[in-house]
């Protein structure tokens, strides 16, 4: 989502093509001929993979319904590494990387890393993970993640909040953020006396976990922020990323606001041009991921990016707060992340090296170690 809000005029982008290179040939038309077969080919295979992309990104959907209704499901393994960063809301250090997008570190079966090896989490304050999608998304996007945790004895539960994912709802008539994430608060409203939750958001789940926050204190052990507005009281998301107004064209350029009460009413939901998301949001992710995503991401309602929330420190306040930063991610900028981590601390931030705007699919594995590392950290002693 990033700096979807950011400007409400689009800017033009203007992309060109590489002229391609060609070697001389003794002979103009073998040359020809061999161009025709050469290129014909290409065009088949190209469409091949195009096919078999679509293939697996529509059974990774089919596989993630199946899991939500009976149980477990495989996945590939990774092989990247966590730096968690040093306590304390210091200026963080910019990333060196210029990698380009990756098909397979992190998403290849490495049958030698075995995640959860020794992992104990018995005496845990809690094992219940409650994971809260981004703009766009839905449950869908956490199917790795789900399954490493569960694997590991952790329980979860993936929620799709209101028109997301596969919940029955129409975008554009959500006016509030408390009617879009109400999916959210009825599972902690549901809890048990005493029971507790580790909450995570990603993106705008970051508000969304905010907002439940305040309502739940004393049902939340610890709320995770991945790459996610974690905003201070009396800020809106929009507020939070109009800080960085002008600094992503193409982003503006993916915006698509979406005018049901007509075009002199606000907009009802921005929707994201399904092509360009590619290169800002999943700049690192594996190819059949990417395919998920464009056929599963739905519009993002517009009312609750713009709502303000209100947060006290008596109850907001009172939850550990972590951040987890998404080091190449093209969406929400490592500086804006820097910003946010400065003007509302936490008690604590990582480093997720090598990652675009969504971990979960392009650093599974070192995502879901940072989460157990969270998970494990003792309640605060009280004096």
């Amino acid at each position: 989502m990033g700096n979807s809000w950011a400007c409400f005029t689009p800017k033009g982008v203007t992309f060109t093509r590489k002229p391609s290179k060609h070697l001389p040939n003794s002979s103009p038309f073998s040359s020809t001929t061999k161009k025709r077969t050469s290129s014909s080919k290409k065009k088949e295979k190209l469409e091949i993979n195009d096919a078999l992309i679509q293939q697996h990104a529509l059974a990774a959907a089919l596989l993630f319904h199946h899991h939500q209704q009976n149980g477990s499901l495989q996945l590939n393994r990774s092989t990247s590494v966590v730096y968690p960063s040093p306590a304390g809301p210091k200026k963080l250090p910019k990333s060196s990387s210029s990698r380009q997008r990756s098909r397979t570190d992190d998403s290849l079966i490495q049958p030698h890393q075995l995640v959860n090896k020794d992992l104990k989490i018995d005496g845990l304050e809690t094992i219940h993970f409650v994971l809260v999608h981004g703009g766009g998304f839905g449950a869908w996007c956490w199917y790795k993640t789900i399954t490493l945790l569960e694997e590991g004895g952790y329980r979860v539960d993936a929620v799709d909040l209101a028109a997301s994912g596969i919940h029955a709802f129409d975008t554009n008539s959500i006016t509030s953020l408390a009617q879009y994430i109400k999916p959210l608060t009825d599972i902690l409203e549901k809890l048990g006396d005493g029971e507790k939750v580790i909450l995570v958001g990603h993106d705008f789940g970051g508000a969304c976990i905010s907002y439940v926050m305040e309502l739940f204190p004393s049902k939340i052990s610890k709320a995770i922020f991945i790459a996610a507005a974690m905003l201070s009281s009396g800020q809106s998301t929009l507020d939070m990323f109009s800080q960085q107004t002008g600094s992503n064209d193409l982003m503006q350029q993916a915006q698509i606001f979406l005018y049901t009460n007509g075009k002199d009413h606000p907009p009802t939901a921005i929707d994201l041009d399904k092509e360009l998301v590619k290169d800002f949001l999943f700049n690192q992710s594996p190819a059949k991921d990417v395919a998920l995503a464009l056929v599963s991401m739905r519009p993002i309602p517009f009312a609750p990016v713009i709502e303000k929330l209100s947060l006290s420190e008596v109850n907001y306040g009172s939850v550990r707060r972590f951040y987890i930063v998404t080091q190449e991610d093209c969406a929400i900028p490592v500086a804006l992340q820097e910003n946010m981590i400065n003007t509302n601390p936490p008690e604590g931030f990582f480093w997720l090296k090598g990652s675009d705007h969504a971990p979960f699919f392009s650093r599974p594995q070192s995502l879901h170690k940072i989460l157990v590392e969270i998970s494990q950290i003792p309640p605060k002693s009280e004096s």
